[in-house]
């Protein structure tokens, strides 16, 4: 209401207040702008949290007010009264009227929360990044009404910056500089305790900075998604997280086809075995999304089955879904479900994956993961099944476990088949043969059985957190990253241009030490390593190797079929040698023989060097009964 009769007394002064128009032309103006301020919604902004969008609102909205009132003094005096540089005047002092006081109570909130007491209880950190983010947290720090924090400087990720600041902040170095930067503000009695990540960097060299934190004591956070950040900000809140185990992996970005593996997928009959473990589920989760005609999912465990049932309906209700209760390694049951449901496409996910109490329980581990491999690809070629695709391991390279040298086996099994094994092949129904398809790949973060929920419920209890060797190294990557590349690698192996008799690997990034990953989870708890969570070495287990390989020796390398997707040529084992090692394996099953299994798998299995329970049981019984049983068979 002041800035029309201020605007006119500043061009001509305090007589133009008597005039009689004066108190006409004021209402005019207020009925204007208060209309126009409400449409825009300028009174909504909390002035605590100003910012240049709440000066982008005061500015539209002072200049749509003035020129909305400008006509209306037109249609008064025809502007014959007023000078004509009145409106500009009133325009400005509009802007300091209006942005003035909300930007002052803000620098006025901000001394406050940032007073020497409250310097004192706040956190020191440093921040790493110089982007949007960066300016974000530190504005949200400025005016963060708890005053946590106390931002000492910030760290270029990229190019070096010093000497330069963000709003006051100085930017000390890059972030290669880390070490250095911590110790001169140590040295000026600022150390600081916490190293907040405001960009994201990849993952070799936030292990590297990982590493530099943990001899600096400096705890590692960052901020969340910055949608997320963002809405917390407005609400006024602050909130950091420690990193998650994933970003510590060190894997390639992986370009995924969503196209190919819906059109693979849309519309067919799909069964998946296992399908309540931990691929298996996950499997189904992707599955569900490509919108299959039909999902039969089995497994023989029936709670696993029910958790399945449950997610499937509460999340793809348009689904038509199979729950089915049985056991790969019985043979006649698989084939009579293949035939009642004559599936498109097999997703072989089930096995026994444990290798210490596979290598206690041999037969299991070989009923299931061969025997039970060949049911499921007999019973795919008998219904015409389009393709089998089967989940194997790195395990199965150059094994030395009973559990390596069976999912060997299923991998020679299906390769020959795939290749056109006429002593393997049962009769095909259909006039283009079945496609049989084996993807390898490590380890996944979280399945069940893994040494990550291992080291969680250790450090649940206080510790300590249990290695077998100091040096042992394994292949890492997320279970959904796993089944992506999966389905990937199907969409592309099942094409007509793709030779048959392929082993496709996925592309698994560099393995890492089982000692480094148990670190990493004590400090993701915000712990430090050996002070307040002890690392014990209690020795390699039966059958486990220091390091595990993606490729065999008798394995030739071909170039990547897709994104993360690599393929092998592996030479052809005898299909004659083949099935009999198959039938040698069933009749010892049948007869609980452990000892005669060892053997054939020495015999039979390329690679394969035991260095488990069986190989004790094997040389206390002898080499010559056992050579008997192999010949006899």
């Amino acid at each position: 209401m002041l800035s029309f009769p201020l605007a006119w007394t500043l061009r001509e002064g305090w007589d133009v207040l008597l005039r009689p128009d004066m108190l006409r032309s004021t209402l005019a103006f207020v009925v204007v702008a208060g209309g126009v301020f409400v449409a825009l919604g300028s009174y909504r902004g909390v002035w605590r949290y100003s910012s240049a969008g709440d000066l982008a609102t005061v500015l539209r909205a002072a200049t749509l007010a003035v020129l909305i009132f400008l006509p209306l003094l037109f249609m008064f005096d025809r502007l014959g009264e007023v000078p004509r540089t009145v409106p500009i005047i009133q325009w400005l002092l509009l802007l300091v009227m209006l942005g003035g006081p909300r930007f002052a109570f803000r620098i006025w909130g901000s001394r406050t929360t940032s007073s020497p007491k409250n310097l004192m209880s706040r956190v020191p950190v440093i921040v790493a990044g110089t982007g949007e983010s960066a300016d974000l947290l530190l504005r949200a720090v400025a005016s963060d009404p708890q005053g946590r924090y106390q931002v000492l400087g910030l760290l270029d990720l990229d190019a070096a910056t010093r000497g330069r600041d963000i709003l006051g902040v100085p930017i000390l170095g890059s972030l290669e500089e880390l070490v250095r930067v911590v110790h001169e503000l140590g040295a000026r009695n600022r150390r600081p305790e916490r190293l907040i990540f405001a960009e994201r960097i990849d993952s070799s060299r936030l292990r590297r900075v990982m590493s530099q934190a943990e001899a600096l004591q400096l705890d590692l956070l960052r901020l969340p998604d910055p949608v997320d950040f963002k809405a917390a900000v407005d609400d006024g809140r602050i909130e950091l997280r420690p990193f998650a185990l994933q970003e510590l992996l060190g894997r390639p970005q992986i370009r995924f086809d969503h196209a190919s593996v819906r059109n693979l997928i849309k519309g067919r009959r799909i069964l998946v075995t296992g399908a309540g473990g931990s691929i298996g589920s996950e499997l189904m989760r992707q599955l569900a999304l490509c919108e299959p005609r039909m999902l039969v999912y089995l497994d023989q465990c029936e709670y696993n089955l029910y958790l399945v049932e449950q997610e499937l309906a509460a999340k793809a209700p348009g689904i038509v879904g199979v729950p089915v209760l049985a056991d790969i390694r019985d043979r006649k049951r698989i084939k009579r479900i293949f035939a009642e449901y004559c599936p498109e496409l097999i997703f072989h996910a089930a096995a026994l994956k444990h290798v210490p109490m596979v290598e206690m329980n041999p037969i299991e581990g070989l009923h299931t993961n061969a025997l039970g491999t060949r049911n499921v690809a007999e019973a795919a070629t008998e219904c015409g099944a389009r393709a089998m695709i089967q989940i194997s391991t790195d395990k199965a390279v150059n094994p030395t476990s009973v559990m390596g040298a069976s999912k060997r086996l299923a991998e020679l099994y299906c390769q020959a088949l795939d290749a056109g094994s006429d002593e393997l092949q049962p009769v095909d129904p259909r006039p283009e043969r079945t496609r049989f398809m084996t993807v390898r790949f490590g380890n996944v973060l979280g399945s069940s059985g893994s040494v990550v929920p291992l080291f969680q419920r250790q450090l649940a209890k206080g510790g300590p957190l249990t290695v077998t060797h100091p040096e042992i190294m394994r292949y890492f990557m997320t279970i959904r990253e796993a089944v992506e590349l999966v389905l990937q690698a199907s969409a592309v192996g099942i094409r007509a241009d793709c030779a048959r008799g392929q082993i496709f690997v996925l592309d698994m990034g560099e393995p890492i030490r089982i000692v480094d990953l148990a670190r990493q989870v004590i400090r993701l708890a915000g712990k430090e390593p050996d002070r307040d969570v002890r690392i014990v070495y209690t020795g390699l287990r039966p059958g486990e190797k220091l390091h595990e390989e993606l490729f065999d020796k008798g394995e030739v390398r071909l170039p990547a079929i897709t994104s993360g997707v690599l393929a092998a040529r592996t030479q052809r084992v005898d299909d004659l040698a083949l099935r009999k090692a198959f039938h040698a394996i069933d009749e010892a099953c049948a007869q609980g023989d452990a000892l005669s299994l060892q053997a054939i798998l020495q015999f039979y299995v390329p690679g394969y060097v035991p260095g488990g329970q069986m190989a004790v049981e094997a040389k206390v019984a002898g080499p010559s009964g056992t050579q008997a049983k192999v010949q006899a068979a």
